[in-house]
């Protein structure tokens, strides 16, 4: 987990829907359930986050979803762009710049990463509204939104 800045961070969030239901994770250290996700590191891009977060914490590799302009050219690449961005408090002195994506997976098991969750399970959009503990309003606004917008 790299921290870049002492106040600010940037991180990924993976909205992995199949068959209707979308993946969520119950995150060891924020006691939340949460999409996959994390930090981007130095040396990556938000994509190449978004690949990795969901290796390690899913055990899937996964197909974003999004579109990647025919930009790419000698010095710039071209990135498919995340869905929704916001920018949400970790703690008093600390904040994330989250880019979520949307996301289907392609290969791969089901994975509990038991270092860092608790649980890992997909949900209908029913069952979002009786997780324990409770899921904050706004994650559950975007995965009832991604739940809505992919179709298989």
């Amino acid at each position: 987990m790299a921290h870049i800045h002492e106040k600010i961070d940037f991180t990924v969030a993976l909205l992995i829907v199949s068959g209707g239901r979308i993946l969520l994770i119950h995150h060891r250290g924020l006691n939340k359930w949460l999409p996959p996700g994390g930090h981007i590191e130095l040396e990556e891009n938000p994509e190449e986050a978004a690949l990795r977060e969901a290796r390690e914490e899913t055990g899937f590799e996964i197909e974003l979803i999004g579109e990647r302009p025919p930009t790419t050219e000698d010095g710039t690449q071209a990135l498919i762009a995340p869905r929704y961005l916001d920018i949400h408090r970790i703690s008093a002195t600390h904040r994330h710049i989250g880019m979520m994506y949307y996301a289907r997976p392609r290969k791969g098991d089901l994975t509990l990463a038991p270092a860092e969750h608790h649980d890992i399970r997909w949900c209908t959009t029913e069952e979002l509204d009786s997780l324990q503990p409770p899921m904050s309003g706004a994650v559950k606004w975007y995965c009832r939104q991604a739940l809505a917008e992919i179709t298989e």
